[in-house]
């Protein structure tokens, strides 16, 4: 999962930034901040211009791992083109390029490349099947809901889990249109054949174990296998598409999967970024201590310290745009996004077996602006 957005209009990227302020590149040159300030007209961008799904939006969002691919085109190409002095328009540039990632995926040319060659593309997890026969063993009912069609998904779980993974799952919905499965309650489920692959004419009355079907609905879904959503545990890659709608219209727990989160945490962890960040918070008591005490030399010394830490600390992470989790003291957009959509969120699912299958885990009371820290008290 990647946290990045595109300015359809002028073909710049910038981060996921919580209050909404922009830190572009453009094409693969990282803008100065006078070329910012002149293009936003400042350095706020109105929320309502970043959240495409309450309408539409110039800006793109770019948070799956088909967006890297993507990214990389779209910044390449615009690279090319302003290096040979060609003219272009940014609109018709990002159109062109995100059309034709959506036709390698929806052709199937990409499908038949990882199937041909799995192992080059996929980790075969024991971790993973260990956690499946675990829960399994202990009574939980699995079901697998994914927008990859049969072959794929067969081919791929068998390479990470084994060729006995339907075995596992009471329910396996392939080609499931989601975000759609969770929106449009009039797309029926249809029974796939497993040698064929091709689907049935006959309604499905009901969601049998070891069989596979295609497309349905949630409000289907809920119906046929009489499970209470807030007893469901869903796991997706993608805030929009997996996390949303199951969590705020479906009732659904959320988990979101971050494979980023692991390099985060070892540089969160480390001894000069915690060194840094403590030195920083220093500074910050410092100079809003001694304000109006007349040793502004002395102050205007501690901000520049400050400003340069506060650079250090974010390209800690990524030299262009620094944490997906953060910029700076704030939290990015994109973490914002998450909290709201996701009940919990990890590198890998697999994370989980770290925890016996009937653990519960309960919210952390985050503290106010105006409130006592209790965590840093307890511990």
């Amino acid at each position: 999962m990647v946290a990045l957005r595109l300015d359809s209009l002028d073909g710049r990227f910038a981060p996921h930034f919580h209050n909404s302020n922009p830190a572009p590149a453009h094409g693969l040159q990282q803008l100065a901040d006078s070329e910012v300030l002149d293009l936003y007209d400042g350095t706020h961008v109105p929320e309502g211009a970043i959240m495409s799904f309450n309408g539409q939006s110039y800006f793109k969002q770019l948070i799956d791992l088909f967006s890297i691919p993507e990214m990389t085109l779209l910044g390449n190409v615009t690279e090319y083109l302003e290096q040979r002095g060609i003219p272009y328009d940014s609109e018709y540039l990002f159109s062109d390029i995100h059309n034709a990632v959506k036709e390698v995926h929806f052709s199937g040319n990409m499908h038949k490349e990882v199937g041909n060659n799995v192992g080059a593309y996929l980790e075969s997890s024991t971790e993973v099947r260990h956690l499946i026969s675990r829960l399994y063993n202990k009574n939980k009912r699995l079901f697998l809901i994914t927008n990859s069609p049969f072959e794929f998904v067969d081919k791929g779980m068998s390479y990470m889990i084994g060729n006995d993974w339907v075995d596992y799952f009471e329910v396996i919905v392939v080609q499931a249109r989601k975000p759609l499965f969770f929106k449009d309650t009039t797309r029926p489920f249809r029974f796939i054949y497993p040698k064929t692959g091709t689907p049935a004419w006959s309604r499905v009355k009901e969601l049998r174990k070891g069989e596979y079907y295609l497309e349905g609905n949630v409000e289907q879904f809920t119906k046929l296998t009489g499970w209470d959503g807030s007893r469901v545990l869903y796991f997706g890659d993608h805030i929009y598409s997996d996390l949303a709608d199951p969590s705020l219209q479906n009732g659904w727990r959320t988990g979101g999967i971050i494979p980023e989160l692991e390099d985060e945490i070892e540089i969160g962890n480390s001894v000069p970024f915690k060194r840094d960040i403590l030195w920083l918070m220093s500074l910050q008591n410092l100079i809003e201590d001694n304000q109006g005490t007349g040793y502004e030399d002395v102050i205007n010394g501690w901000i520049h310290e400050r400003n340069q830490l506060r650079v250090a600390t974010k390209e800690a992470f990524n030299r262009q745009f620094g944490s997906i989790f953060r910029t700076y003291h704030n939290p990015s957009f994109f973490t914002s996004r998450l909290c709201r959509y996701a009940d919990l969120y990890m590198s890998s699912v697999s994370n989980l077996l770290q925890y016996p299958t009937d653990h519960t885990f309960y919210p952390r009371r985050s503290a106010l602006p105006h409130e006592i820290n209790f965590n840093t008290i307890l511990r």
